[in-house]
């Protein structure tokens, strides 16, 4: 079946689609006819009137196809192998072989092609998640307008429990959303004013008000669907080399059989024996379980992943999910927030709330992340956050302002006075960066009253996702541009074995090139922008918290639709479930031919012997394979 006609979308019951339909039908008139014949009922030559309708309206989906790509492409597919095999059985005379083949054959490639299709078009379902309709905003008044008319720019309301009808972002209103649908992520999410929201993701509780950033047609939703389809197109490398050998053996079988019919007379054997072998051997050669081993394997698990948020850009990227032992990750903004926030308030002089009130009053009117992180920390204590004034940024040292009578300074040592800082704050201050920490004091020009500690946070994920990882014996790697103290820290922190620190850009994808010339094959785990040379250079690249970000999906050959590194051993173990049934899939069909081929030759199989364990076996390697979507206790 042509790439192209299995991505048809299919809806509805199966025997609403046409090759099932005609599958049966040929089914029941093949098998009233047998038992009308076999009871004389009926006269030979109605049997062979009705035989010949049911062969018409059973093969003329499969029929037409291969004579198609045969006169188009030029190549000789299994179609035609069955379509010569039906031929040669109707001039031998065994017209009931002939139609049980035509049916059975029909009825396996209707199921295997209703199978595929749904397989790649599950994921399609998700835009049934979307609401029809959306409740817009028009001159102070609401109006329900159909979701496709949605615009960039419309306001459109969204009241508690509705789903949201497309990406936007909120101008009023609190709520928890769930994005389960378009990220995987299973908790509710907080939103506020300014925080984005996707189509398909469930308001909770809360009523927002939303301005559309995205039509319709264009949502993030729609946009995972697409990709999910455009990467089920793309073969991986052992479906194209099952493909191409498809090519070449399809027609060596055409030829071996037509052998069969011309080469034995001519010796003086029985022209009728061996033509009855050729035709079982076109039906017991014809590789259709081989050709079916690997993508409806890989459509499956590519369908699969995309329901939990983690797009797989082929299936040659999730071949190689399944080949990863070793896993690079960088630092800030994978393993970690990407934004610092405060570990250690420590006073010298007061109590915690002191310290950070002046801290407040000088960071107030700062947007240094540093600065954001202290007003963060102070607005969960009691400060009181007193209002400084002439705030002074003090460049690669830290801020000033005036407080009181006084000035005070949040920032480096360089900002204070020597006398200012003594032995015990020297030590203090040493032993937090030994943690992987940054340093900010706190006072006056001559006195300091106390030390903020931050750190970027790590992922509350992280730890439990590299540990999944260790247990599957892949090897945890870290790649970061930060300090080595800093590195040595979180990667002690998550028990990462090895860490590289001061790397730039270049250097991680000379690190990549180093780590594959010494482990073999390397996922790169990154943020899909600054790290996009490194993820290329990888065997797959990964990029994190890629939503709404096109550069991001882009740069990598996986793409995690929410920030959650529990996804890295999910894709790995997805691959490797894909690539464990593709391989039962080849080796079973193999073994299969090895045995129907000779038997074939030799005479221990009839025609409709050859049809059923055909037909079968194409069955079997289809139902496995779909078992890679399936969700198990292993992945």
């Amino acid at each position: 079946m042509p790439e192209d006609e299995r991505s048809e979308s299919i809806e509805g019951k199966w025997y609403s689609y046409p090759p099932l339909r005609n599958a049966m039908i040929s089914g029941i008139l093949t098998g009233l006819t047998f038992g009308l014949l076999l009871s004389g009922l009926a006269s030979l030559s109605l049997g062979v009137y009705i035989y010949t309708i049911a062969m018409i309206i059973g093969g003329y989906h499969w029929g037409r196809e291969g004579i198609e790509r045969l006169v188009e492409e030029h190549k000789i597919g299994i179609d035609i192998l069955m379509l010569a095999a039906a031929t040669g059985a109707v001039i031998l005379g065994v017209w009931e072989e002939a139609a049980f083949l035509v049916f059975l054959f029909a009825a396996a490639e209707g199921i295997e092609e209703f199978a595929y299709a749904k397989t790649r078009s599950s994921i399609r379902a998700l835009l049934d998640l979307a609401p029809k309709e959306a409740r817009i905003l028009r001159n102070g008044s609401e109006e329900m307008i159909p979701a496709s008319g949605l615009k960039i720019g419309d306001i459109f309301l969204v009241r508690a429990s509705e789903s949201i009808p497309t990406d936007g972002v909120i101008l009023r209103g609190t709520s928890s959303v769930n994005e389960a649908p378009v990220t995987g992520e299973s908790n509710p999410v907080a939103k506020e004013p300014g925080t984005k929201v996707f189509a398909a993701t469930i308001n909770l509780d809360g009523f927002l008000e939303v301005r559309a950033t995205a039509s319709f047609l264009d949502n993030t939703l729609s946009k995972i669907i697409h990709m999910v389809e455009e990467a089920q197109e793309r073969k991986g490398k052992v479906q194209m080399f099952i493909e191409r050998f498809g090519d070449i053996y399809s027609p060596i079988v055409l030829l071996s059989a037509m052998l069969l019919v011309v080469m034995p007379p001519l010796f003086g054997d029985s022209s009728s024996i061996w033509a009855m072998k050729a035709v079982v051997l076109l039906v017991a050669a014809a590789p259709c379980a081989l050709v079916m081993s690997t993508p409806v394997a890989i459509a499956a698990g590519i369908g699969r992943a995309g329901k939990k948020g983690v797009l797989i850009k082929g299936g040659v990227h999730l071949e190689s999910l399944g080949k990863i032992r070793v896993v690079a990750f960088d630092k800030t903004g994978t393993l970690t927030r990407g934004e610092p926030a405060v570990t250690d308030v420590v006073p010298f002089e007061g109590d915690e709330s002191r310290l950070l009130d002046l801290a407040c009053s000088v960071e107030r009117c700062s947007e240094h992340p540093i600065a954001k992180a202290i007003m963060k920390r102070a607005s969960t204590s009691n400060a009181t956050k007193s209002q400084g004034s002439n705030f002074c940024a003090v460049p690669g040292f830290g801020e000033k302002a005036k407080v009181g009578d006084c000035t005070a300074y949040v920032g480096k040592p360089e900002l204070f006075g020597k006398a200012a800082i003594g032995p015990e704050i020297w030590e203090r201050m040493k032993a937090l960066q030994k943690e992987g920490k940054t340093t900010v004091l706190i006072g006056k020009e001559d006195s300091v009253y106390g030390i903020v500690a931050l750190r970027d946070e790590i992922r509350p994920e992280a730890k439990a996702a590299l540990a999944r990882l260790r247990a599957r014996g892949v090897k945890t790697i870290m790649l970061t541009g930060d300090n080595p103290a800093t590195a040595a820290a979180v990667a002690r922190d998550l028990g990462i074995q090895e860490f590289r620190a001061n790397l730039k850009p270049g250097d991680k994808i000379e690190a990549i090139k180093t780590l594959k010339e010494k482990y073999g094959e390397i996922l790169m785990v990154g943020d899909g922008i600054n790290d996009a040379p490194a993820l290329a250079q990888a065997t797959v690249g990964v990029a994190m918290g890629t939503i709404g970000t096109d550069a991001a999906i882009e740069a990598a050959d996986v793409a995690l639709m929410a920030d959650d590194l529990g996804m890295i051993p999910f894709a790995l173990e997805l691959g490797d479930k894909a690539r464990r049934i593709s391989r039962q899939n080849i080796i079973f069909s193999i073994a299969l031919l090895s045995v129907m081929i000779p038997s074939a030759l030799i005479g221990l199989i009839t025609i409709a012997g050859a049809v059923i364990l055909h037909e079968t076996s194409e069955l079997i390697a289809v139902a496995n394979g779909i078992r890679v979507g399936n969700d198990s206790k292993n992945v």
